[in-house]
């Protein structure tokens, strides 16, 4: 059957329970948010479906390798992105994990699935030049002490000082900042927590938005959230988004950069500036090491295309 026609495929009771159980383990167990939850469950339960199609009456217990490249290659078909498959068949791996574990099946047909690789592509990042004109850009909307400036010059500071994801940024409480040492306590992917240091010019934002532009937006709304929206409610991440989009805007020549593009600039800059790997790791909050090596392509990549550009014999 298509991938189409599967996806109108209803499960059964049971497989309904399996799928059911799975997310409590993932909200409950693994301590997902609820958008990683989301994105699991929708690529099991696409799974599940082209099980479904292909033998209704069938138990979890049948689900085997063959079903898992099936569904895959009925995706492939259908012209799904590398970067989606990759993804979908990490999910299937996870999923039949956890039936084993749960001991739904004797031994893991998931382990021997292999999908095409994604492309990683390198990430677009600021050169230091841009990276302080944005900043500085973002102190001088500051200096007439508006709220809103305040705020923003605050976002971009962290985002930049910090390498901290901007869900991250938005989850700050007051109490997360330690002033006296500089550093922040984030509670990142999977609820873990880490200490992440902070540089003198994010601390004189932290300082001047706490003295002079918290108090006032602060509301009924704000709660213990360091940062706020105009209502005074926290702020959220659509809103720094578009924070970052303006201030970059301000920068000529720099790249079109969200907050993830800020994560990945500091972590360049770290790199180029001689930090340890392991260090960068320990601070963006990479459970993998690999994740955190991308950023080696990257400076890398910079430093041939600057010697690709200026050396007479490149």
């Amino acid at each position: 059957m298509s991938s189409d026609g599967a996806s109108a495929v209803k499960l059964s009771p049971g497989l309904d329970e399996v799928l059911a159980e799975y997310a409590e383990y993932l909200r409950l167990g693994r301590g997902r948010s609820e958008h990683t939850v989301r994105a699991y469950l929708a690529d099991v339960r696409s799974l599940l479906r082209h099980f479904a199609s292909a033998a209704p009456e069938a138990n979890i217990s049948a689900l085997d390798l063959a079903v898992l490249r099936s569904w895959l290659a009925a995706q492939a078909a259908a012209g799904t992105a590398r970067t989606t498959l990759a993804r979908r068949t990490s999910s299937a791996r996870n999923f039949t994990a956890w039936l084993v574990r749960t001991r739904r099946l004797a031994t893991d047909p998931g382990a021997r699935l292999v999908a095409a690789r994604a492309h990683r592509t390198l990430p677009a990042v600021l050169r230091r030049e841009q990276a302080v004109e944005a900043m500085d850009a973002a102190e001088l909307g500051a200096a007439q002490e508006d709220p809103i400036a305040l705020r923003d010059r605050l976002i971009v500071e962290l985002l930049y000082s910090t390498g901290i994801r901007v869900g991250e940024l938005c989850s700050l409480n007051l109490v997360s900042v330690d002033k006296h040492r500089r550093l922040l306590r984030v509670i990142g992917k999977g609820d873990k927590e880490r200490s992440v240091p902070y540089g003198r010019p994010a601390a004189d934002a932290i300082d001047a938005w706490l003295q002079v532009g918290r108090p006032q937006l602060v509301s009924e709304s704000s709660g213990t959230a360091l940062l706020l929206g105009k209502r005074g409610g926290r702020l959220d991440q659509r809103q720094a988004r578009s924070v970052v989009h303006e201030v970059m805007s301000a920068v000529p020549g720099s790249p079109n950069l969200g907050p993830h593009g800020l994560r990945h600039s500091a972590a360049t800059h770290l790199l180029e500036g001689g930090a340890d790997l392991r260090v960068v790791q320990e601070l963006l909050g990479h459970s993998s090491m690999g994740t955190t090596q991308l950023y080696t392509h990257v400076s890398v990549e910079r430093l041939r295309a600057v010697h690709d550009q200026a050396h007479p014999r490149a």
